[in-house]
């Protein structure tokens, strides 16, 4: 029983770090196109999407802006006829830029708040899962001060120090039941830090087609003192002993992208981007708990995640000198193989579709608003570990508004 206990309650990791919660939601502008943009020198977000194109902005400003995103998705378990759902929540990505250069407009400085993982789900506490999870939250907070600079005039650099504060909460219940009938319950949580990098180049053509290289590091977050949290019988309270901690590195994948801005007109761009994920460094999720008991020894548990990659394809139309409107579509890999697909993650192949637009009310001050959806794949799977055995069926929905000052 308490090995059965230990492998239940650590066989999952309490990070997510599936393709549904690389959250892509860094700028309305580009949100508006599904995502790309890194070829094109937009707005003050190009601090996130490439660095290389700061420098081709204009104007100094500052922006924030907030995608509340609701995570719908049903569970069928194998053999049965009753669809459970997450409950409704609402996760908050949001993000926030300032960006500063002399009235040569030869360098910029720039600054970049963003939350490019993360996750809100809650299962409840009596679904057929209960044992792989019945909640968590997490959040993944970048922060990144960022240098770009203009070595020609059709070619810019860029780069910028990521700094990571990640959040996490994650609840399950175990299989051990007190006098009344309920379950024993786990809580994990803690905080952790880590750092990185992005870059990029941007180079504009005589053409007026523009390309771009962008890479974003691998950020290794380190959780140290996580709090283990055991409501269990008082029999079983020696095994799980309170106020234990633990400790867990969690990489955060590197993304490198490729991207092409292709003026069809005066008025309206095109745009395409292509990213590659490197999640095959999700390995396995180890923990090293502070006080080990039978029940409780330090853990490695499998993950073995292959590369994943988005294809990106979006419109930006000028259709005034104050009104913008956008749209676009998308297509992600995932890159949880079979076996390994868990309630936190149920991740699948993705379509991806947009909308967006802008308005600016005088030279200074602009407000732009977008739309995201994510249909993701059907995918009936066996967990090798939890044998958890059923059809996950996910649907993303993210509206979002940011407002932006210039001078």
């Amino acid at each position: 029983m308490k090995k059965f206990l230990l492998s239940v309650l650590l066989s999952v990791p309490f990070w997510v770090l599936g393709q549904g919660f690389q959250v892509n939601l860094q700028g309305q502008k580009q949100i508006g196109m599904a995502g790309a943009g890194s070829a094109l020198a937009l707005d003050e977000a190009s601090i996130f999407f490439n660095p290389g194109a700061v420098s081709f902005l204009e104007k100094n400003s500052i922006s924030a802006g907030v995608n509340p995103l609701l995570f719908k998705s049903v569970f069928q378990q194998n053999g049965s006829n009753i669809s459970e759902n997450v409950k409704n929540k609402i996760a908050p990505p949001f993000e926030a830029y300032a960006l500063w250069g002399t009235k040569s407009n030869k360098w910029k400085l720039g600054l970049g708040v963003y939350t490019p993982f993360g996750g809100l789900v809650d299962w409840g506490n009596d679904w057929s899962g209960k044992y792989a999870l019945t909640s968590l939250n997490l959040k993944a907070i970048y922060i990144q001060p960022t240098l770009s600079v203009k070595i020609t005039d059709r070619i810019g650099i860029g780069a910028g120090f990521v700094y990571n504060h990640g959040e996490v909460n994650l609840q399950r219940a175990l299989p051990v039941n007190f006098p009344d009938g309920r379950s024993g319950h786990a809580t994990l949580e803690g905080t952790g830090k880590g750092f990185g990098w992005n870059a990029g180049i941007y180079i504009n053509t005589l053409s007026n087609i523009t390309f771009a290289v962008v890479h974003r590091s691998e950020v290794i977050t380190k959780l140290n003192d996580g709090d283990a949290i055991f409501d269990v019988p008082a029999s079983l309270k020696p095994s799980f002993p309170d106020g234990n901690k633990f400790t867990a590195e969690l990489p955060l994948p590197s993304t490198t992208t490729l991207g092409i801005g292709i003026p069809l007109s005066k008025s309206t761009t095109l745009a395409f981007d292509a990213s590659w994920v490197q999640w095959r460094v999700y390995k396995e999720l180890a923990f090293d708990y502070a006080v080990n008991t039978s029940a409780l020894a330090d853990t490695k548990s499998a993950r073995n995640y292959r590369d994943g990659s988005s294809f990106k394809l979006g419109v930006n139309h000028k259709a005034s000198k104050k009104l913008a409107l956008r749209a676009g579509v998308g297509y992600a890999l995932t890159p949880v193989q079979d076996g390994f697909v868990t309630p936190e993650a149920p991740d699948a192949n993705r379509y991806i579709l947009s909308a967006g637009a802008g308005y600016s009310f005088t030279s200074r001050f602009e407000v732009n608003a977008s739309f995201f959806f994510e249909d993701v794949q059907s995918r009936k799977q066996k967990n090798i570990e939890t044998g958890l055995d059923g059809t996950f069926k996910t649907l993303v929905y993210a509206p979002g508004i940011s407002l932006t000052y210039k001078w």
